[in-house]
């Protein structure tokens, strides 16, 4: 039987990223892919990632928390489902500042500026095509050789790509609305580019503070917030010079705040995290997976 029959979670929404917390510290057992795709099944609880807390492998750290998609993949990094982890790390307790671990490294989070607000360092953006992956050289990443549509009139053409402990492409688009982003995000997302795999924005630079952007994320679809992808496109859109370190992002979900440090060219994301409702997940849900 499954780690999960019964066992008790959160859903919460980071600005209409659909997160699901659960905390398995207490050593109850693990999350397989299975359990994943059988949480997110229509009878189970829908979700864009599934934040896991298991026990802290590092001195000085709350947990260590692994991240999947609701196809059962697992990702490095989820800025939205940090916050809520954050959140719900906070409740009930005096700490307003936790360190966590992850499969991109450690992220630093804290309470604030305000007490509906948690802040999440991302840690430094990585720029070499190695490091996103791609599968093939590019020296400048702020721009690469990539398009949909004929040669001499592209619909979508010349992403910057950046790492933030997963891989995204951010087409600069003057409307984000005006692409069919559910055709064409699948397609870029499995591009043979991109090894593996790759989250798909589209961005609109509305002046040196403000992006407005959409998200096709890997292994999730279509979602309503990408909190690492709003960190990609805002230090990619900083790279080209086009805004300033600090910038307001406006997703369909929602708005963050992302802040390129320059002091050490950390990513610093800062938004809401709400919860949803807490209960047991069915045991029937992962029979029928097995």
């Amino acid at each position: 039987m499954s780690a999960l029959a019964n066992h008790a979670f959160a859903k919460m929404n980071g600005i209409g990223n659909e997160i699901v917390v659960i905390d398995l510290r207490d050593g109850s057992g693990a999350v397989t892919p299975d359990d994943a795709r059988a949480v997110a099944a229509p009878a189970g609880v829908p979700y864009d990632q599934l934040m896991v807390l298991q026990k802290p492998r590092l001195a000085g750290t709350e947990a260590f928390v692994s991240i999947y998609n609701n196809d059962g993949s697992e990702s490095g990094a989820c800025g939205n489902g940090m916050r809520c982890v954050a959140r719900q790390s906070f409740l009930g307790g005096d700490k307003t500042a936790l360190t966590f671990e992850t499969r991109a490294g450690l992220i630093n989070c804290w309470q604030g500026p305000a007490p509906e607000l948690y802040t999440v360092d991302m840690g430094a953006p990585k720029f070499g095509w190695q490091d996103i992956p791609l599968a093939e050289e590019f020296r400048d990443t702020r721009g690469i050789e990539l398009q949909i549509g004929p040669i001499d009139a592209p619909i979508l053409h010349t992403p910057s790509v950046v790492s933030m402990g997963n891989p995204h492409a951010i087409f600069w688009v003057d409307d984000v609305e005006a692409y069919d982003l559910a055709k064409f995000g699948p397609l870029l997302e499995n591009h043979p580019i991109f090894p593996e795999r790759a989250n798909i924005t589209l961005a609109h630079i509305i002046d040196r503070d403000h992006i407005v952007m959409r998200t096709w994320e890997r292994g999730a679809g279509l979602t309503k917030a990408c909190g690492s992808a709003a960190c990609a496109t805002a230090v990619a859109a900083a790279r080209l010079r086009r805004t300033n370190r600090t910038v307001h992002m406006t997703l369909p979900g929602g708005e963050l705040t992302i802040e390129w440090r320059e002091r050490d060219d950390h990513v610093l994301m800062t938004g809401p995290a709400e919860l949803e409702y807490e209960g047991r997940f069915d045991p029937a849900l992962f029979g029928a997976a097995a």
